[in-house]
């Protein structure tokens, strides 16, 4: 029998701990000193646990936090903006011309509102590509939110930073600013292949490898952006990655809709990690990305919601049930995209994906205690055979009740602590009416 003291003991709960044997322990807890995980175990094991804040998850799930692999936080202030259009036409006639109208301030309060959304519905990590990258990272830090973030590289000039070369002076402010932040990572983000000339994405590619930093992509997100590369430089977007030396496994590819059986070798040879975004591929008409094939090939794939505009919300246990059913319908076959695979791409895949799975995505002792509870004493969730198929198949953002990030709690009896995000709404709502299409 063991005893030790814990500032936080999360008790009386079913654990996924998500970790290499995919254990999970029914009647367990987990300890949480400073940041970390001290100990995962069964109640039955211990003799006494001394927490300062004791937690009862009252028979619940306990599991790793959801990483969210691919959003845009602020485009909670275009949710609803722009819908039932395709993708170019939703880009250049609406998105884009209601980015050129945002500021710092905007963009902070816009991410904040993602932040709580995101943390009333289990996610404890994203991947962020959008403007104004410093009040993304502001607002996830003030938030007790752990991000990777990036400024978007184009060739036009951006609404915040001008000039390209200017996005890579901004770029390496970031860098330097947030480098020995807990929560906070800096990747480089050249947006896409279509937007960026081939000198820009070898920039992007050399200052991510000199600085040993995620480079995030948007990549073969249709057929059109296909066929447009193909016209120009004689080869697919991955094949052009590939002939410009910018595959690497620091790189994440976003989408991935569209790929060819080179394609898919190429990224596997590279260990490129993928970003899969079901619900804004299905919602633009984009297509189904070839996930079980890349899952057969051994590649790491992750899952993201997008952004709100294409989405149109941030709940990544709605994102993950998608993921399964839509695979399972597109081959005809049931047993694809099982509950265990589709959960560990949505945890400890995901964290992979940002290369941070030697700190989160699994509960193990030494890792950052990012943490959720999910309440099961619901109607929708009774009886419950197998937690892990609950989790995918039959949870809601909603029956999240406590998420810790850190080593903080976050939230708690859905009570967020950190900031109010009741003034949030009402200062996003006020941004809202001046991005309107007839402002």
């Amino acid at each position: 029998m063991r005893k030790f003291d814990a500032e936080i003991l999360v008790f009386n709960g079913t654990v996924i701990t998500m970790d290499t044997a995919n254990a999970v322990i029914k009647k367990g807890y987990v300890a949480v000193n400073g940041s970390q995980i001290e100990a995962v175990g069964t109640l039955a094991e211990i003799d006494s646990i001394k927490g300062k804040k004791r937690i009862d998850a009252k028979g619940g799930i306990i599991m790793p936090g959801l990483v969210n692999v691919h959003t845009h936080a602020a485009m909670t202030l275009l949710r609803g903006l722009a819908d039932d259009l395709p993708l170019m036409t939703w880009l250049n006639e609406h998105i884009f011309p209601a980015e050129s109208k945002m500021d710092d301030h905007q963009v902070y309060q816009g991410a904040l509102l993602a932040c709580a959304e995101m943390i009333m519905s289990g996610t404890t990590c994203f991947c962020d590509m959008y403007l104004f990258t410093d009040a993304v990272a502001r607002a996830a830090s003030y938030a007790g939110m752990r991000a990777v973030v990036g400024e978007v590289l184009f060739d036009f000039p951006s609404p915040n930073y001008g000039p390209i070369e200017r996005g890579f002076e901004y770029t390496q402010m970031l860098i330097e600013k947030w480098q020995a932040h807990e929560l906070i990572t800096i990747a480089v983000e050249p947006h896409s292949p279509y937007l960026c000339a081939p000198e820009l994405l070898q920039q992007a590619s050399n200052l991510a490898q000199k600085n040993e930093l995620p480079l995030i992509i948007h990549l073969s997100e249709t057929r059109d952006e296909v066929s447009n590369l193909q016209a120009k430089f004689s080869a697919t977007p991955v094949q052009h990655l590939a002939n410009l030396n910018v595959l690497a496994p620091n790189v994440i590819a976003c989408h991935c809709v569209v790929l060819s059986a080179e394609d898919i070798r190429l990224l596997d040879n590279h260990h490129v990690k993928v970003a899969h975004n079901p619900e804004s591929n299905m919602k633009l008409a984009s297509g189904i990305a070839p996930i079980p094939t890349l899952l057969g090939n051994g590649i790491c794939v992750g899952i993201g919601t997008d952004g709100c505009a294409s989405n149109n919300n941030l709940d990544m246990l709605s994102e993950i049930d998608t993921a399964a059913k839509l695979h399972k319908v597109n081959t005809l076959d049931p047993t694809v995209m099982d509950a265990q695979t589709v959960l560990k791409m949505a945890t400890i895949d995901g964290a992979r994906c940002l290369g941070l799975d030697h700190i989160i995505g699994s509960l193990e002792p030494g890792k950052r205690a990012d943490i959720i509870i999910l309440d099961t004493h619901k109607p929708h969730l009774t009886p419950m055979y197998n937690p892990i198929s609950h989790i995918v198949y039959a949870a809601r953002g909603s029956d999240v009740s406590t998420s810790i990030i850190n080593g903080q709690l976050v939230m708690e009896d859905r009570k967020i602590g950190t900031f109010d995000w009741k003034e949030v709404m009402q200062a996003v709502a006020r941004i809202a009416a001046t991005l309107a299409p007839e402002n």
